[in-house]
């Protein structure tokens, strides 16, 4: 079963609502999974634009805050939860001409630790994932003749296989696992 509801993320109230809209068709808010990216110009930093910069940071990164901060309250009404946000490889390392990208997911890695210290305690866990190319339409525009190589398993991701991921940290079965953040790289960070 799934509701479908309209959301920008870089705007706060429509990430309320949307909380609002799971409260009250679900009753409660257990699990999320902060997911919305756009992958932004390229452009060396002193070439990069700051509408651009902005736009990037305000979906990737401070999107991911706007949800946290509307879920958690609600999560901890409901006596805990799980979220999963999702990062990159490229929250862990740099990536040329990708600076607003970078930043933003470096970003939601060290968050996504804040936010497990701080929410512990009041039974919610929160991971953040990295994957690497996945094949979806952020990454349509390039040749993947040159991203195959950069992963030594030597083929690109599936979104399957980055949602099975997300499935076991949301399950009981990650139940000791909060703060941490997860690769799922194909052997990219392994380089």
């Amino acid at each position: 079963e799934a509701v479908f509801v309209r959301a920008d993320v870089s705007r706060p109230p429509e990430i309320e609502s949307l909380v609002k809209n799971t409260i009250e068709k679900y009753g409660a808010l257990h699990i999320a999974c902060n997911n919305a990216g756009i992958s932004g110009a390229s452009a060396p930093v002193g070439e990069y634009t700051i509408k651009g910069w902005d736009k990037v940071i305000s979906i990737n990164l401070s999107g991911v805050f706007y949800g946290m901060h509307y879920q958690i309250p609600e999560m901890i009404k409901a006596g805990g939860g799980v979220i999963v946000n999702m990062a990159s490889i490229l929250g862990k390392v740099g990536f040329r001409n990708s600076p607003a990208y970078v930043a933003a997911k470096h970003g939601v890695v060290g968050l996504t630790k804040n936010a497990a210290m701080d929410y512990s305690k009041q039974n919610i866990r929160i991971n953040s994932v990295g994957p690497a190319f996945i094949k979806t339409p952020l990454i349509e525009d390039i040749d993947e003749k040159y991203l195959i190589p950069l992963h030594p398993i030597g083929r690109l991701g599936l979104p399957e296989e980055v949602a099975e991921l997300v499935l076991f940290l949301s399950s009981d079965k990650a139940s000791f696992i909060t703060g941490a953040y997860f690769p799922i790289d194909g052997g990219y960070l392994a380089q």
